[in-house]
């Protein structure tokens, strides 16, 4: 068996915001076109993500908000059938819909909850979710920075609502902070969050943070590596230890790399396998080694594809 499962859909790929935009189709092309390369692609277990349903959708986001989503999905179905060609719906500056959109992001969703139900069943010890958009800038009601569904919230509550777990932890090393799952965490006494961001910068949120079970660490731009990795050591992993999580999810940004437009840190891929081997030794230590990874940002291709596959390389063992 691998250890490890790496879960993604078409359908996500189809998902697309217009000319020029950075989170585009393209993002998973390079993953895919650097794990064939590596051979990392042929050593873990590919899955493909189901649909998530709306209640599943429901454990982290208000149901008005569900509902609108999927309103804005047919808008744009409509104008597709009497207008003809191409339609996008904006629905905020950054963040729009076409006519692939509701698929992808039921996809997923649908990925870190079928990633959830394996790794708890122990039919793998984690896993990876290729998965687009990405999800943690969207809060309980309100999409935004390219995000529409939350999809490591909606899993972190899926493992405490349909599983029963006691605690879980979410580690997020996204260049921006996950405001839309602090939005939708916070004060929630059996989740843990931690997490570094640049700051000030998008989404200008972190700081103070919104409960006492959220770690937002904020660093000025052009922090590098041994900075990161000395927050990590002093404040994520004492509050990871003392919390012991029954399960951990990631929210897996790369767009701190030093090559990434979107950001000013200064991570490599040293860094983020040295953050998931953390990660992974606290998993074992506490939760059976159970984690489920999903992609959040990555902006640059090349950086991109590297620093996933260095993330899967820490997860694997391999």
């Amino acid at each position: 068996m691998n250890k490890t499962g790496y879960f993604s859909h078409p359908d996500c790929r189809l998902h697309a915001m217009g000319r020029g935009h950075p989170e585009c189709p393209e993002r998973l092309d390079a993953i895919e076109d650097r794990l064939r390369a590596s051979g990392v692609g042929d050593l873990v277990e590919r899955r493909e993500a189901p649909l998530a349903s709306p209640s599943d959708l429901e454990l982290a986001h208000d149901r008005r908000h569900v509902a609108a989503m999927r309103g804005f999905a047919d808008e744009v179905a409509e104008h597709i059938e009497f207008g003809g060609g191409e339609a996008l719906l904006q629905i905020d500056p950054d963040t729009a819909m076409n006519q692939h959109t509701w698929n992808a992001v039921l996809r997923g969703a649908g990925a870190v909850v079928a990633a959830t139900d394996a790794v708890i069943a122990g039919e793998l010890e984690n896993a990876f979710c290729a998965v687009r958009p990405p999800g943690h800038h969207a809060c309980r009601n309100r999409a935004m920075g390219f995000c529409i569904f939350n999809n490591v919230a909606v899993a972190a509550r899926y493992a405490l609502e349909r599983h029963g777990l006691k605690r879980v932890a979410i580690v997020d090393f996204d260049v921006h902070h996950g405001n839309g799952t602090e939005d939708i965490l916070a004060g929630d006494e059996r989740v843990l969050m931690v997490g570094i961001f640049q700051s000030p910068f998008y989404p200008g949120s972190g700081y103070p943070p919104l409960g006492d079970n959220m770690v937002n660490v904020p660093v000025p731009a052009f922090t590098k590596g041994p900075a990161i990795r000395d927050i990590v050591e002093k404040q994520w992993l004492p509050r990871l230890e003392e919390f012991k999580p029954e399960m951990i999810f990631i929210s897996a940004g790369f767009d701190a790399h030093r090559e990434d437009d979107l950001g000013q840190l200064g991570l490599v891929e040293a860094d983020y396998a040295w953050i998931t081997q953390q990660i992974k030794d606290v998993a074992r230590r506490h939760a059976k080694g159970r984690i489920v990874s999903s992609l959040e940002g990555g902006y640059n291709l090349d950086a991109l594809g590297r620093s996933v596959e260095t993330h899967l390389r820490a997860l694997a063992d391999l």
